[in-house]
């Protein structure tokens, strides 16, 4: 008899009660349920056999089993100690799966990258706790690795801000940083149904391929300008900025602003991520 997969409702129950698992709120903990969202994820992030993964948060496998049938090799990042021996039972079929226990947000993932996913370049598949998705994908993203794509299900609220284009509501800072280093795109949109336990909110699965070169610019520079730029709304552009706390003349902002061709009356929410680095590399430098 066919072993079953490890997305079926019922074996995943059945595991959970072997080991009298408790799910996590404070981990975020939600396993996947459903075999065609776990297909769709996997097909999604185009895992071939020559590729190299490395899965953020595996939970009881559901979709480390998918990428290891797909993966040239597989390398799980578990936080739950409580998760391993669950780990070591339903993956033991496959050989090129590696469990390695810890926090993701605490690992040298270059080095990981070096010693146990042949240099790289990596695709990261996720299924994300939602508490903390932004600083993992930040710093997936700003520690210069060699990745080819991000491939992560997260809450859809947060991937609707991530794709949007400037001229949106959903349009703010973190649009900006995730353009800056990818391009964004939602390839599937998950409800909460396919969930055990059920989330309260639906999800998204979004991938993020990363850009073959960035911006030669001074990066600190650009972000305090975005960051200054979105934190008030409601203000124009140029009030945001002198107001931020930069120890810079309003005149000489304004002035930069004009070079930069942005209109001093201008909302962030209105400024393309092309114009947010022109005004970066225009202004002079911002100190507090």
């Amino acid at each position: 008899m066919e072993k079953s997969r490890l997305y079926s409702p019922k074996y995943v129950k059945e595991i959970i009660e072997k080991y009298g698992f408790r799910f996590s709120k404070s981990l975020g903990q939600n396993f996947l349920i459903d075999g065609n969202v776990v297909r769709n994820i996997v097909k999604g992030a185009n895992i071939t056999k020559e590729d190299y993964v490395l899965e953020i948060g595996p939970g009881i496998g559901t979709l480390t089993e998918e990428l290891a049938l797909n993966a040239k090799k597989v390398v799980s990042v578990e936080l739950d100690n409580s998760l391993l021996p669950v780990l070591e039972e339903t993956l033991s079929d496959y050989e090129n799966v590696e469990i390695i226990h810890g926090d993701i947000l605490e690992v040298d993932i270059n080095k990981l990258i070096d010693e146990k996913l042949g240099g790289g370049p990596v695709k990261v598949v996720a299924n994300l706790p939602y508490y903390v998705t932004t600083p993992i994908i930040g710093k997936l993203l700003e520690e210069n690795l060699n990745m080819d794509s991000i491939t992560v299900m997260i809450q859809k609220e947060v991937a609707d801000r991530m794709v949007a284009k400037h001229g949106t509501k959903t349009y703010g800072a973190l649009s900006v940083f995730v353009n800056f280093y990818t391009d964004p795109e939602i390839i599937l949109k998950v409800p909460k149904t396919v969930f055990m336990p059920q989330p309260k909110i639906d999800s998204a699965v979004i991938k993020l391929k990363i850009k073959e070169e960035l911006p030669n610019i001074d990066r600190e520079q650009f972000f305090k300008v975005v960051k200054a730029g979105f934190s008030k709304r409601r203000k124009t552009i140029l009030n945001s900025l002198s107001s931020y706390g930069f120890d810079i003349d309003k005149e000489i902002i304004k002035s930069s602003l004009e070079k930069a061709n942005v209109k001093a009356e201008t909302r962030a929410e209105n400024i393309s991520l092309e114009d947010f680095i022109n005004i970066s590399t225009i202004l002079p430098p911002l100190n507090i």
